[in-house]
């Protein structure tokens, strides 16, 4: 038991990580207060009654942290940044400007951080016309005013630009992880709505096919952490000065299976979030050809279709390779290594290094990334094999939610490295 609480008790004692692990737990706090806030004008109980009756809608309140359902002023959740942030990148592979600011260290990703909420704001307001105009042709408005409804959007759009703003404390302040932190606390905050209706809706004839999808659920989990872990270790050596020969000195650059993390999936769903939403809006438009697109794309890319699963595998290997080609740069290692007079056995310095480099990290990601594209479709599959569609909604709120815990758990292990270090040289 003294073994299993150390590690609790080494983080009390350092004062920095006290002090970052209490403020994490009072911005969670002021997140979740702020998040059962509603916003006027919206007709709560038919809205519950309508997420109730619809898997796509109850798939967006899971991202939303469950704001959704009481239309909190947080309704919008961080939909409008991460979509900001998927445009801001793609702008960067082919703007020179922006991906002259991508290569400029801190400085540059200060100013692309500030490019992308000043895009959020815009997208803030889109967003918030599309929900309202949703809302009111469902009939869920308790107003027509037309500055009424301006004064609802206007609240959305702060509700995300605070969340955001404590996303950014989180980050300087606390553990770190800020905006995929409150992702990750949005999600288990309904963890007990999503045992609730799994219950309710349990069928006693079925009970060993639940139990079977439970050694499924811990394989899932137990594959995703080791791949996360997973490394490629590609050998450099590097000669040895001060002697009368080279005696090579063995080491190893890491390149994790998965670069991105969590990244992909947060884009994958928010992408596959749009076509239903816009479907929504669309779907009682006067035009007859706008309605009957609108219902169609609501019919083939509701979550449980073939299309939806097969578009968000795509989309999740899509995003790894985007994302893995942002934040690695060959280029820059190859450099680094040929200063330090470091090379891969083998490789020549230089170009030939980065294409190695290259060669290497595409087939890594491709595994990487098809491990999790197959990991966000599966228990959608086995959902459609069970029939408990609850369990499919937290299908991709367990790749969120591991991932988040791995890397708040590397970044206090890091913090108690550094405190143990510290104390063994005292």
């Amino acid at each position: 038991m003294n073994n299993i609480l150390a590690p609790l008790r080494a983080m009390l004692k350092i004062k920095n990580l006290r002090k970052r692990l209490i403020f994490t737990a009072v911005v969670i706090a002021i997140f979740r207060l702020v998040a059962h806030i509603p916003t006027p004008g919206i007709n709560l109980a038919a809205l519950k009654n309508l997420f109730d009756s619809s898997a796509f809608l109850s798939l967006l309140d899971v991202f939303s942290g469950g704001t959704l359902t009481n239309f909190s002023v947080m309704a919008l959740g961080l939909n409008p940044y991460i979509n900001a942030s998927i445009i801001m990148q793609m702008l960067g592979m082919v703007v020179p400007s922006l991906e002259a600011l991508q290569k400029e260290g801190d400085f540059g990703r200060q100013k692309l951080n500030q490019y992308t909420r000043l895009l959020t704001i815009p997208l803030c307001f889109m967003q918030g016309i599309a929900l309202i105009l949703l809302l009111r042709g469902q009939g869920l408005t308790t107003t027509s005013d037309p500055l009424k409804l301006a004064s609802i959007v206007f609240t959305l759009a702060a509700g995300t630009a605070f969340l955001i703003w404590l996303g950014e404390q989180l980050n300087d302040y606390g553990v770190g992880n800020g905006i995929s932190l409150i992702i990750f606390v949005g999600i288990v905050t309904r963890l007990p709505v999503a045992a609730a209706q799994l219950f309710t809706t349990i069928d006693p004839t079925k009970i060993f096919t639940y139990l079977i999808f439970g050694v499924f659920a811990v394989a899932i989990i137990y594959a995703i952490v080791r791949v996360g872990e997973a490394v490629r270790e590609v050998p450099i050596q590097s000669a040895r000065r001060g002697t009368s020969f080279a005696a090579a000195a063995s080491n190893h650059l890491p390149l994790r299976l998965n670069q991105a993390g969590v990244i992909p999936i947060i884009f994958a769903v928010s992408f596959m979030l749009i076509p239903n939403l816009l479907g929504r809006v669309f779907a009682t438009s006067s035009q007859a050809w706008l309605s009957g697109l609108s219902r169609n794309i609501t019919l083939y890319l509701a979550p449980d279709t073939v299309l939806y699963n097969v578009l968000y595998f795509l989309l999740v290997v899509a995003f790894c390779y985007f994302y893995t080609a942002v934040v690695f740069n060959p280029e820059k290692i190859a450099k680094d290594l040929r200063q330090s007079g470091s090379f891969i056995p083998g490789i020549r310095p230089g170009p030939n290094t980065v294409d190695y480099l290259n060669f290497v990290l595409n087939r890594i990601t491709l595994v990487g990334a098809s491990f999790l594209g197959l990991i966000a479709i599966f228990p959608s599959i086995i959902s459609g094999m069970t029939g408990v569609t609850s369990i499919a909604i937290g299908g991709t709120g367990i790749l969120i939610v591991v991932s988040v815990v791995l890397e708040i758990l590397k970044s206090i292990n890091s913090q108690l490295y550094m405190y143990s270090y510290d104390k063994f040289l005292d």
